[in-house]
């Protein structure tokens, strides 16, 4: 593993933590200079690793995973300290995190190909996969942790090395881990991290670098659209993971106590700046009355964590004061504490599903509440989006909570239950919500190429 420095060890930058907006460490930020430093280490260690047994390889990701578990105090302090988040939730992303390594460690070894006849006879076919090459990986500030794993863990298992730009907000979880890659065994120059202010900088480098041969991104889907534009310059291999907008429908028979539970979960984890967050609840008139009661009373019991800058809160802001200009309510609102950067959880009514609040990904702790009779009027309205990467669907018959899955234009679809993330799964999106997917066995090919031999069989 190899963390780059600037060539004059000089310029730093500050990483501040959300619930109190002071410094709390400062990093090397990173110059084109670095980039390119990174993947001369990446393309130097290529080889060896790709030739390296994928048993070993298996076996130094199962000892990161266990490195992960047993620092789980340090890394969730961390990312307290970095992205504002709740200890809670913390632990939680670090679990998560932990599993994709103990996850691709199983994939690494499951080396399947294909052997078959051509049907013109005369020839034999062997098909198999090969490591893509150099990666770059750009992960959000969101899951410092959870983001940063996803992408590592599969590109090494599938024999690639890696050069991670973290986001500039949170970069110090992502030091940890590449650290703790060490211990377990990964060669120096096999994962790179850049730490920068000037992404841009650093991204635009690594796409014109021939040598790097695959990009993997997380991101907003405005950034990823200017990465994939970049990227046709050299037909580059890309995977972008990017924004979403899901909706959360709640039919006339639905068991309530889950959808409410369910509801807490899939909103107000990480304060909602989740990708996977569900922003328009669709709920219907016969129990839309019940539903805001109980949950508002639970968004007023709320001391939300933090949001991650103040540009965030102002965003948040202006969205609720649009919507409740053009004649939605703020009907339950939580508790925001004094310092740093915070907005209230906040349940509106009334909303409409032409406002921007409902149009665009909130990131934010706001819950727009949507009534709804007709069926298939609900499904149009809950896919006039742009976005599709999750949704969620609580009815108390599971034909009908499959009828509406399957109606929704979404990657992925929590089915009465408000979670959609597992390594064993494959993480992804549909429309302007991403190419690709990540986690199962799916993860693994994102980073291999497809080859195959035809053999002379006279």
């Amino acid at each position: 593993m190899t963390v780059t420095t600037t060539s004059t060890a000089t310029r730093r930058f500050e990483v501040r933590n959300p619930a109190t907006t002071e410094p709390i460490a400062s990093v090397p930020d990173g110059t084109a200079a670095d980039a390119t430093s990174a993947v001369d280490a990446a393309a130097g260690a290529f080889p060896a690793w790709s030739a390296t047994a994928p048993r070993v390889r298996a076996e130094v990701l199962r000892r990161a995973y266990e490195l992960i578990v047993d620092d789980t105090d340090r890394l969730a302090a961390l990312i307290t300290s970095e992205n504002g988040k709740s200890d809670a939730d913390a632990r939680a992303e670090v679990g998560y995190a932990a599993e994709f390594f103990r996850w691709f460690s199983e994939e690494a070894v499951r080396t399947e190909g294909e052997y078959g006849v051509s049907p013109a006879g005369g020839t034999r076919t062997v098909v198999t996969h090969r490591p893509v090459g150099v990666a770059a990986l750009v992960t959000p500030w969101n899951f410092p942790a959870a983001m940063a794993t996803r992408k590592i863990a599969p590109a090494l298992a599938a024999g690639c090395t890696v050069v991670l730009k973290p986001a500039a907000e949170t970069p110090l979880t992502a030091l940890a881990i590449a650290s703790l890659l060490t211990q377990a065994g990964v060669p120096d120059g096999v994962v790179t991290v850049v730490p920068t202010t000037t992404p841009a900088e650093v991204v635009s480098t690594w796409l014109a670098d021939d040598r790097v041969r695959k990009l993997s991104f997380t991101g907003s889907t405005g950034v990823g659209r200017v990465l994939l534009k970049q990227a046709a310059d050299r037909v580059l291999n890309s995977s972008m993971e990017l924004g979403g907008n899901a909706p959360f429908v709640i039919t006339a028979d639905a068991d309530l106590d889950a959808a409410l539970a369910g509801a807490m979960i899939a909103k107000f984890r990480n304060a909602g700046q989740a990708c996977t967050a569900a922003n328009r609840f669709f709920v219907h008139a016969d129990v839309v009355d019940e539903f805001v009661a109980r949950f508002g009373a639970e968004v007023e019991a709320l001391d939300i964590a933090p949001l991650i800058s103040a540009d965030a809160v102002a965003k948040v802001t202006a969205l609720v004061d649009e919507a409740v200009a053009a004649g939605a309510v703020v009907r339950h609102q939580g508790l925001a504490g004094p310092d740093g950067w915070r907005y209230p959880a906040t349940l509106l009514t009334g909303v409409l599903p032409e406002m921007r609040i409902a149009r665009e990904e909130v990131f934010g702790p706001v819950v727009s509440v949507i009534t709804w009779t007709d069926r298939d009027e609900m499904l149009a309205q809950a896919n006039d989006s742009e976005h599709g990467l999750a949704a969620y669907v609580y009815a108390g018959r599971l034909q009908d909570a499959l009828r509406i899955a399957e109606g929704l234009e979404a990657g992925m679809v929590g089915v009465n239950r408000g979670v959609v993330s597992d390594p064993s799964t494959p993480f992804g999106g549909v429309k302007q919500s991403g190419i690709g997917r990540e986690g199962a066995r799916a993860g693994i090919r994102e980073y291999q190429e497809t080859q195959y031999f035809s053999l002379d069989w006279p």
